[in-house]
């Protein structure tokens, strides 16, 4: 079974393109195949970010600014 792609337009610096490229190919992988991974690891830093972000939020509320306070609630 063939996976479906769709095909997108990407702009960027020549000198940029030229990175890619030369990374694409010292690792043996296609420019598409490069960019994907990108694209994955962009969006997991995201998600990521995501969580923290809540998790700050979580500990001011729950008054937690040091491991000790993590221990303390946890107990």
């Amino acid at each position: 079974m063939q996976t479906q792609r769709a095909i997108i337009n990407v702009s960027m610096p020549p000198a940029m393109a030229k990175r890619v490229a030369k990374l694409a190919k010292e690792e043996n992988r296609t420019q598409s195949e490069l960019l994907r991974e990108t694209f994955r690891r962009y969006e997991l830093a995201r998600d990521w970010a995501k969580i923290r972000i809540w998790g700050d939020k979580i500990a001011r509320r729950m008054g937690i600014e040091t491991v000790d306070d993590v221990e303390r609630i946890a107990g």
